[in-house]
């Protein structure tokens, strides 16, 4: 068992029962959110193919893009 192990374990031991099952419960949503990186990949992918059809739709081209990045830098 490493140090951070034991260290956890002797945190969570002194915790009230409801306070280790938070803890547990904690730690399991954790590891089942924790997403990969294909996962974050194609979510990317996604949201980049979604942005690009809006500004398609909102006749914005990247001139104007650029133009907006630029007047946001000579304001600060």
């Amino acid at each position: 068992m490493t140090t951070f192990e034991q260290i956890l374990l002797r945190e969570v031991s002194t915790l009230p029962e409801d306070r280790q099952a938070d803890v547990l419960a904690f730690v399991r949503f954790l590891k089942v959110s924790m997403p990969n990186k294909e996962t974050i990949k194609k979510e990317f992918l996604e949201a980049l193919s979604e942005a690009r059809a809006i500004a398609k739709e909102n006749n914005i081209t990247q001139d104007d893009i650029d133009a907006e990045i630029r007047a946001s830098r000579d304001n600060k």
